[in-house]
């Protein structure tokens, strides 16, 4: 071929391309793509180019042919070559080989209801309620993608904030944008203590997450726990264990945006997600199904990947708004050093421990006060209050080491003073670590009470 005849073909095929991306890019125009397999949880797409994390539609075959096409909502979570890998938002019926794929509209990215119209509402992963209420249109939307904090234009965590349980107000004292991990195996009452902070928080709104739980401890924990109270300046965001693992990941993540929407328009917002343990495993169902390999007990790198960047979103924003998240983790059997509760206790500020020695005792919040602790306490509080903490735990524990001497009767009085002192205090330490559900114990009177146990002066300067 000539040079000539090689410049016009270029030119031709330039213009071509040209013609075709003006064609691609204007009004009305929709590209498509198939489903050529479908495996497990994962449908492999060809014919499209969208994005990782986009949305699209899938076009079903209708049981009757004259009812109008039906579609199911699924997110792009990979690719190899020229094949997607789709994961549905829910579990799909009629679909077939061959079935039409179209991208959402503009970008892929699906856009979530946020704002004030979300209090006293329960929604699911996607925005859509789930209490019967109206529809939540024409209010604010936004994706859920947020672009991250800067680390130096974070405002350090400086006052405590006020969650209405004793033991943690007085001995493991939560700031204002501090991140805490609730240990806990099943059955020990951590939804009744994320309930009871819930109603008695001092924070302005209460963003709830309720992610692989059973459907009936959903309902149960909003109607029963979270109450009347609690429910008027919180909104929750259900994803219930019987939905597909991209809708639990997807709220949990929605959670996490209603949260950051409040603190950016200044609020005090206590994020609770229960469980940070099921998001990861949701992540790891994804994750395998689109042929990661495991690595630590099952679960794929992408998923110790994905817990920083999840819990990274919370903490205290430029304006003076705050989120104050607590996690919930799952230990299996109890045991603490599961990869997941390991690997949260590594980027939390702190954890609460639930022991369920203490659960079958009857001893509510079962709050494990020698294996908790609170990262920020140490800024947050005077040192009058650390000193108060640190002599509670002492004799706390002191009396914990030499139970088995005491019970068996072979503690003799008068050889440690210290213990001596434990003895004496404990029925009261015990006492003062006890909570009933309808009980309500502020800063100031949870700080009050510990300082007139240990016989040491009050805030207000009299003498316990």
């Amino acid at each position: 071929m000539s040079a000539a005849a090689e410049i016009h073909n270029n030119r031709w095929r330039d213009a071509l391309d040209g013609a075709a991306r003006k064609i691609a890019a204007g009004p009305g125009y929709r590209t498509s793509g198939r489903v050529v397999r479908a495996t497990g949880l994962v449908l492999e797409a060809v014919g499209l180019q969208i994005p990782l994390g986009a949305g699209c539609r899938i076009e079903l075959t209708a049981a009757d042919s004259a009812a109008p096409a039906q579609f199911a909502e699924a997110e792009v979570v990979g690719f190899s070559g020229d094949k997607l890998f789709l994961m549905p938002l829910a579990e799909i019926a009629g679909l077939r080989p061959g079935a039409r794929v179209f991208p959402l509209a503009g970008s892929g990215a699906r856009r979530f209801p946020l704002g004030d119209s979300l209090l006293g509402r329960v929604v699911d992963g996607s925005g859509r309620p789930l209490d019967g209420g109206p529809p939540l249109d024409g209010g604010d939307c936004g994706t859920l993608a947020a672009p991250p904090l800067n680390p130096l234009q974070r405002t350090p965590i400086q006052r405590q904030i006020d969650v209405g349980i004793r033991a943690i107000n007085s001995l493991l004292s939560v700031g204002r944008g501090q991140r805490m991990g609730l240990f806990a195996g099943s059955g020990v009452g951590k939804s009744v203590l994320l309930g009871m902070m819930a109603r008695y928080t001092s924070a302005d709104v209460i963003v709830v997450g309720l992610i692989g739980e059973r459907g009936r401890e959903v309902k149960d924990f909003i109607d029963n726990i979270l109450g009347d109270e609690g429910r008027r300046r919180a909104a929750v965001v259900a994803a219930p264990a019987d939905t597909s693992p991209l809708q639990r990941l997807q709220g949990a993540a929605y959670a996490t945006r209603i949260a950051e929407h409040f603190r950016d328009a200044g609020k005090s917002v206590l994020l609770i997600m229960d469980s940070l343990t099921r998001y990861a495993m949701a992540q790891r169902e994804i994750a395998l199904a689109i042929g990661e390999p495991p690595a630590t007990k099952g679960y794929p790198p992408s998923v110790f990947a994905k817990l920083p960047v999840l819990v990274e979103r919370a903490g205290n924003g430029e304006n003076g708004g705050s989120i104050t998240a607590f996690y919930t983790v799952l230990t299996e059997g109890d045991d603490q050093q599961d990869p997941i509760a390991d690997s949260a206790r590594a980027i939390l500020d702190g954890h609460v421990v639930l022991s369920r020695a203490l659960a079958e005792a009857g001893h509510y919040p079962a709050i494990d006060i020698e294996a908790s602790i609170s990262r920020a306490m140490t800024a947050i509080t005077d040192e009058q209050q650390q000193h108060r903490a640190r002599g509670f735990k002492q004799l706390f524990s002191r009396y914990q080491r030499n139970r088995d001497l005491i019970s068996v009767g072979a503690y003799s009085p008068g050889q440690d003073p210290q213990l001596d002192r434990a003895v004496q205090l404990y029925p009261r330490m015990e006492n003062f670590l006890q909570q009933g559900i309808g009980e309500r114990a502020a800063i100031d009177d949870a700080q009050t009470a510990l300082a007139q146990l240990l016989g040491n002066p009050v805030p207000n300067g009299g003498q316990a």
